[in-house]
């Protein structure tokens, strides 16, 4: 059965007033849906009578004009998609119905968390942008737990900050990465990847295993592991390779509890992102093909 598609808030409550008994379960997407937001809309399926999701592309949260207009609109695929994933409300507002005329309200979080890695790249209006619209979104459907992927850590931890400090009533599930069989994580941006382009991004997962690899043998001084991780970059210029505390995002001299290591590089035209978390203990390296191994 196709989801019911609606464009504004009160539509939206209205249709999920009689469902909330069961559970609203809510993944916030921007559309051009693939495998990654696939595996979201599934959990969500697990364990909520009613799934709905969000397609809305946040013009607040692109540093560039070109990046956000290149950005691929595909409503009725997605719609398609999120069908047989079982979703059962896609709510996809313009954007005078999220920010009508007179909006003037920004939500900011602050210290460490917005400031580094993404936020030093892309400026700190990149998470205002995130947080005003996530809120703005969660108010809106008002779910029992809201899922995303742990590809956009920094985005994640914005999030959960952001909720625990306005006491939004919402769980905020992390579900692990979506990667493809060259272990490159998934993003709506990878359609945007020529051919060629797409065998050099292959480097970016090679680099996160390596460094993964490393650490398993002992290695735990940030410096030691980010300079692996650009050895494998050897053919790209990375914005930054970094690794911070995986719940602060502050910067860790030695890695003695869970740490998140994330990049920022642009191959061709896409800016890719990717992590991974570095924890004593824990060992869940990324998977790579045959090819792949042979490669690094």
């Amino acid at each position: 059965m196709s989801p019911r598609i609606v464009r504004t808030v009160a539509e939206l409550r209205a249709v999920l007033a009689p469902r909330r008994a069961d559970g609203v379960g809510f993944v916030p997407t921007m559309g051009a849906l693939h495998e990654g937001h696939l595996s979201l809309l599934r959990a969500a399926r697990d364990t909520n009578g009613t799934v709905a999701l969000s397609i809305f592309v946040n013009p607040t949260q692109f540093g560039e004009a070109a990046d956000l207009n290149a950005y691929p609109r595909t409503e009725a695929a997605d719609v398609a998609l999120a069908a047989t994933a079982g979703v059962d409300v896609v709510f996809a507002p313009s954007v005078a119905e999220m920010y009508p005329s007179g909006f003037a309200t920004t939500v900011s979080v602050g210290g460490a968390i917005t400031g580094t890695l993404e936020g030093a790249e892309r400026g700190r209006s990149h998470f205002d942008g995130v947080a005003t619209v996530v809120a703005k979104l969660l108010l809106a459907v008002q779910p029992d737990r809201a899922y995303f992927g742990a590809k956009d850590a920094q985005q994640v931890v914005v999030v959960r900050r952001m909720v625990a400090d306005l006491g939004i009533p919402v769980e905020i599930v992390t579900r692990p990465t979506s990667r493809d069989t060259d272990g490159l994580a998934r993003s709506s941006r990878n359609m945007r990847l020529s051919p060629d382009d797409r065998a050099i991004a292959a480097a970016i997962p090679r680099a996160l295993r390596a460094a993964q690899d490393a650490f398993a043998d002992g290695i735990r001084d940030p410096h030691t592991l980010t300079a692996t991780v650009r050895a494998e970059l050897s053919d790209l210029e990375p914005e930054y390779v970094e690794i911070v505390d995986a719940d602060s995002l502050d910067p860790i001299d030695e890695i003695e509890r869970p740490a998140l290591l994330a990049l920022a590089v642009r191959v061709g035209p896409v800016r890719l992102i990717d992590n991974v978390v570095l924890a004593p203990g824990v060992d869940d390296r990324i998977a790579l093909s045959t090819a792949e191994r042979s490669h690094a």
